[in-house]
């Protein structure tokens, strides 16, 4: 089975957060279910510069008004198309804001460029040659994908089947109206059954309208997205297309997050030598300039944002250092909320510390040596965090929400007697129940048996893309089988 995947971040060559996991890591463990995965991205300066000996398969004299051509290359195992145009991608900052943190003016232009180039390949713009290729399938990733259906219900070419995954329903691609003829579509596109969202343009909403099936990242957000609270305005959109959703929880690459053999901890382990892992805390301990004592080390390796829940957390960091307990933070986000945990860290120094950043080994050391990772998010429509601290022996401690809620096992009485839990968690997301959830975590922490057999139990939990990756295979099959019906 050929699938084209077109998705704005692919791990390892550009990354802001787990989109990029899923787009980096689906592709190779669906090789295992006899899935070919080509992946359309952008060609970012930090993407061409690691790319080499590239083949152009397409050019294009106007796509939506600048020149573009599709470069296939190999990379670390991944079949990558890359849609080169120095006009939309050859800029200074990330994949969509500038180096000031603004959004790039046209983004709208940029994804519906890549949208539309995904749809012309999908429909044979690739197929010419001794080398053609076209897929039978087109999964798209996000908003800045979610057009790709779009210009393929469009055309005149007959349709294949699309699959549109939702990974943040917060982040929808909405523009105004004035955009509309730009986008190269007939006139009634702009339509409720096309691309209109509340009088404007909605790449998200044009997705999930047009697309054959819709997926997003867990089960339990699955649900949580068909709510006023959770589905941002389209929770109409997606109960009328109820039967047509699916929620696949997220795996993460354990080739890559593998404490016994991963590089960027300074010492490995295992299930059977978790006394090893008291070097890492060590080593987090002394880079955050936190003192060394035998309280539990508590990590944060998030946005700090108000959609993560750090608000809550800033207002509990006083009751950690009076549990005695020591806080890593790493992140940046909201200034406010930067500026609250940097006045929690001088207020406690050496027992709460923040590096405003992102770091992507240091991630991995902290998973390796915290003994807990707060994830208090309000919601979350996966979360990939816990699967590493479930990986690493890490136990975190999350709000019971979407993929939160799915991966991760509460200590309760039952849990803990029948020796399945794997973590902390807690609901509804408040600050008071937040602050009795550390509580909770501190008296487990202070039972080594207890706390022992958790981080075993987790570091068990089948956190791969294996079972994942299958239900994507099937979902695929059954997307060919409406096809031929």
């Amino acid at each position: 089975m050929q699938v084209l995947s077109v998705a704005s971040e692919v791990y390892p060559l550009i990354k802001t957060g787990g989109l990029a996991d899923v787009a980096g890591a689906l592709p190779l463990a669906l090789k295992g279910y006899g899935v070919s995965v080509k992946t359309l991205m952008p060609g970012y300066p930090a993407v061409m510069r690691m790319v080499e000996n590239a083949t152009v398969r397409m050019s294009f004299e106007s796509l939506l008004g600048a020149k573009a051509d599709v470069l296939e290359v190999e990379h670390q195992g991944l079949d990558l198309l890359i849609l080169d145009s120095p006009t939309f991608f050859d800029r200074p900052g990330g994949p969509y804001a500038d180096a000031t943190g603004k959004d790039h003016f046209d983004n709208w232009r940029r994804f519906a460029a890549l949208s539309k180039a995904g749809a012309i390949i999908a429909q044979g713009g690739m197929a010419q040659g001794e080398s053609g290729w076209q897929p039978d399938i087109v999964h798209v990733h996000d908003w800045q994908a979610a057009m790709v259906p779009a210009y393929m219900r469009y055309a005149a070419e007959p349709e294949i089947p699309t699959l549109v995954t939702i990974h943040n329903i917060a982040f929808q691609g909405q523009f105004g109206a004035d955009i509309f003829p730009y986008l190269e579509l007939p006139p009634h596109a702009f339509g409720i059954g096309g691309v209109e969202y509340f009088g404007g343009v909605g790449y998200l909403k044009a997705g999930l309208q047009t697309g054959w099936a819709i997926s997003t990242v867990s089960p339990s957000y699955a649900e949580e997205i068909l709510t006023p609270e959770f589905g941002m305005g389209l929770e109409g959109l997606l109960a009328y297309r109820a039967a047509d959703l699916h929620g696949i929880v997220n795996g993460i690459d354990t080739g890559i997050w593998n404490p016994a053999t991963d590089t960027a901890v300074k010492a490995n382990y295992t299930a059977a030598s978790l006394k090893t892992r008291a070097e890492n805390k060590r080593a987090v301990a002394e880079r955050f300039g936190l003192i060394e004592d035998d309280g539990p080390l508590f990590c944060v390796i998030s946005r700090l944002t108000w959609q993560k829940g750090m608000d809550l957390l800033a207002e509990a960091v006083g009751d950690l250092v009076e549990l005695g307990a020591r806080l890593a933070v790493l992140g940046s986000g909201d200034r406010a909320l930067e500026n609250a945990f940097h006045a929690a860290a001088a207020h406690h120094p050496g027992r709460i510390a923040v590096l405003p950043t992102y770091d992507e080994p240091l991630s991995h050391l902290m998973q390796a040596g915290s003994d807990a990772i707060i994830i208090p998010s309000r919601f979350e429509p996966c979360g990939l965090t816990q699967l590493y601290g479930l990986r690493y022996g890490c136990i975190p401690v999350v709000a019971r929400t979407g993929g939160l809620n799915d991966t991760v096992i509460d200590a309760s009485h039952a849990a803990l007697a029948a020796k399945t839990a794997t973590g902390v968690s807690f609901g509804p997301v408040t600050a008071g129940n937040l602050r009795r959830a550390l509580r909770r975590a501190v008296r487990l922490y202070r039972d080594p048996k207890v706390w022992t057999a958790m981080q075993k139990q987790g570091m068990k939990s089948d956190v791969s893309w294996e079972k994942s990756a299958g239900l994507y295979a099937e979902l695929y099959k059954n997307l060919l089988a409406r096809k031929g019906s």
